[in-house]
């Protein structure tokens, strides 16, 4: 093995080694429970929603009516499904 395929082959485990090391010390936690408080302060109540939830089923309803548009409009302007005749053989 030559000497820069070695000296490479060193770098390359060397930085994996390091990779691990950090990644192993910044997983590392105390098991104990924390004294965080459950819920959202800004809610002002324990485990509340933040924000209006109907304000975001209205908008997943709108991108629900918008992609039906498109995909509408996309099927118009390409001239539909075709004829099924004039696809690959079958059988």
């Amino acid at each position: 093995m030559p000497a820069v395929r070695r000296r490479s082959l060193a770098v390359a485990l060397g930085s994996a080694a390091a990779w691990l090391a950090s990644a192993a010390t910044a997983l590392a936690d105390s098991p104990s429970p924390t004294s965080a408080q459950i819920g959202d302060p800004r809610a002002g109540q324990s485990a509340g929603f933040v924000g209006d939830p109907g304000l975001a089923v209205a908008i997943v309803v709108l991108i629900a009516i918008a992609s039906i548009a498109e995909t509408l409009a996309w099927i118009r302007a390409t001239g539909g499904p075709g004829d099924p005749g004039k696809g690959a053989p079958t059988g």
